[in-house]
């Protein structure tokens, strides 16, 4: 289902402003941004493909700033959005978090998920992806 257009513009431009807010470092203001552009989108936000990939990015600065509670708040969020299902970097993010908030059995199942859709592809896109996979071998769950 399409935004309406002017609504749709606004929440471009904030992304895009919390895009580039998080390729700079800084994580707080990026999550500021998508969730001013989250809060744009018409009831119920949840029907929308967008509040997906808002989610998902808010959950990922929320993880880049150690605040893990928060983050798995809104990466469960973003799984249970439209197509989060299906978003290996979502199941992704949210493994980690669960493993690093000691959570180990979830942070597998999910880190299981992602590997499921994307291979170790996903893994090896950030420096300690192989922390990650590794856990999924020692539990005989990856070759």
């Amino acid at each position: 289902m399409d935004l309406p257009s002017n609504v749709s513009k606004q929440v471009d431009l904030l992304s895009e402003m919390g895009n580039d807010l998080a390729d700079q470092g800084e994580f707080s203001q990026a999550a500021e941004r998508w969730t001013q552009a989250l809060d744009l989108l018409p009831p119920p936000q949840a029907d929308w493909d967008a509040y997906t990939w808002l989610k998902a990015s808010i959950g990922d600065a929320l993880y880049q700033l150690a605040n893990f509670c928060a983050a798995r708040e809104a990466l469960f969020d973003a799984v249970n959005g439209p197509d989060g299902q299906v978003n290996p970097f979502v199941h992704y993010r949210l493994g980690q978090t669960e493993v690093a908030l000691k959570n180990e059995e979830a942070g597998i199942e999910e880190l299981l998920k992602a590997y499921m859709l994307d291979g170790e592809e996903i893994f090896n896109e950030e420096e300690d992806g192989h922390i990650f996979l590794k856990k999924l071998r020692d539990a005989g769950l990856a070759s």
